[in-house]
């Protein structure tokens, strides 16, 4: 089989040479790591990933190919987060090119070049996640045609400044200054399970993953699903959910000016991952960025005030700054590993918020009671 060589160059100057799959073309973005050791058609079309390279340290990738893309009655992607692939582009080690699955409709390659998403593979992604974790995120880009040999990383005579200039586009020089919900969210008001008997959710648009809306539907609410800038306080509706999203939640404040208007009322309010952003934001807390950031499926969560513990998957950039919250808000879970927030709640309102993703497909499915607890509270409301 013949193989075209590419080249993945950070910021920092050093290079990752391997093999392309996919669609053989450029791509830069900011280069993030996911531990996962599954799942990585639901990672692929979470619209979380916008703007971004994925790393995936399991070793073997793409022996279960892609699943089928179906939708389901209400629109909804069966087997996936979103109608399409938001990465920039995917990093392997291993690539398999025969795949075997019952749900297989293509192989991963196919599917890749079906979206124009490009793939490198035959590098050492343990290497290149413990770098990231080292030097902190950074932006990266590939260059397709170019590299000796595969698993290599060499920086000798390529500077940190070449590689900026290397690395930087029009979409990707500067992460932090691109409204990426602007990008994933919808564009106009969808209702899904709608039913007058029903309680109706706001679903406040920010890049939102598909498993979010089953779950809420599961639990026979009406779900009205907004752009992440609409004002939904003009809406009847009987809870507030915010979604999860990609980028900097200091470009979404249209979003967290309608969110301070709702912290007026008593209506139950629940965030997910960017929801607990904004929603901390919108109660006066700050917001800053991590040094490269959780992106796994196994990072410990305690509730706070107690010992109890869960496994959660995670996929974020951002944290909020404890110390900031008012005096009417909490710290709600605690990450194990750094200390760092993972959800808010309200002193005396129903409001509350994870940073980890409950909701999380394919799991960990520990904490999907957060949306037994935000229904409970829509219908006592």
């Amino acid at each position: 089989m013949s193989l075209t060589k590419a080249t993945l160059i950070l910021e920092d100057g050093s290079r990752y040479e391997g093999y392309s799959f996919g669609a053989e073309r450029d791509a830069a973005g900011e280069v993030v790591f996911n531990t996962a050791m599954s799942g990585y058609p639901e990672s692929l079309t979470d619209p979380s990933y916008a703007g971004q390279m994925m790393v995936l340290t399991y070793p073997l990738i793409g022996n279960y190919g892609a699943p089928v893309r179906t939708l389901l009655d209400n629109g909804v992607s069966r087997f996936m987060e979103s109608e399409r692939i938001h990465v920039e582009a995917m990093i392997i080690s291993d690539y398999s090119y025969e795949c075997s699955h019952w749900n297989a409709e293509t192989t991963l390659s196919d599917w890749l070049r079906s979206e124009n998403i490009p793939g490198l593979c035959g590098i050492d992604t343990r290497a290149l996640t413990k770098r990231l974790r080292e030097r902190g995120v950074m932006m990266g880009r590939i260059e397709v045609g170019s590299g000796e040999t595969g698993g290599g990383v060499e920086t000798d005579g390529f500077t940190p400044s070449e590689a900026v200039s290397n690395v930087s586009n029009v979409h990707a020089s500067v992460y932090s200054s691109i409204n990426y919900v602007n990008e994933v969210s919808c564009k106009e008001v969808i209702t899904y399970n709608a039913s007058p008997t029903r309680r109706k959710v706001v679903l406040v648009d920010c890049g939102v993953k598909h498993n979010i809306i089953r779950c809420l539907s599961k639990r026979d609410l009406t779900v009205i699903r907004v752009p992440w800038d609409y004002d939904f306080n003009t809406l009847d509706y009987d809870g507030l959910f915010i979604s999860n999203g990609p980028g900097d939640p200091d470009t979404c404040d249209a979003a967290v000016q309608n969110i301070r208007r709702a912290l007026d009322g008593t209506k139950p309010i629940c965030g997910i991952c960017m929801g607990n952003q904004l929603l901390a934001k919108a109660g006066g807390a700050t917001i800053y960025k991590l040094k490269y950031g959780h992106r796994s499926h196994n990072q410990p969560v305690r509730q706070a005030g107690t010992n109890r513990c869960y496994i959660t998957s995670q996929n974020h950039g951002y944290a909020v700054d404890n110390a900031t919250l008012g005096a009417d808000w909490e710290p709600l879970f605690i990450n194990m590993n750094d200390g760092t927030n993972e959800g808010i709640r309200h002193r005396t309102k129903p409001f509350f918020s994870s940073q980890f993703h409950p909701e999380a497909s394919s799991g960990p499915t520990d904490t999907e009671f957060i949306f037994d607890m935000f229904a409970e509270m829509v219908v006592k409301n």
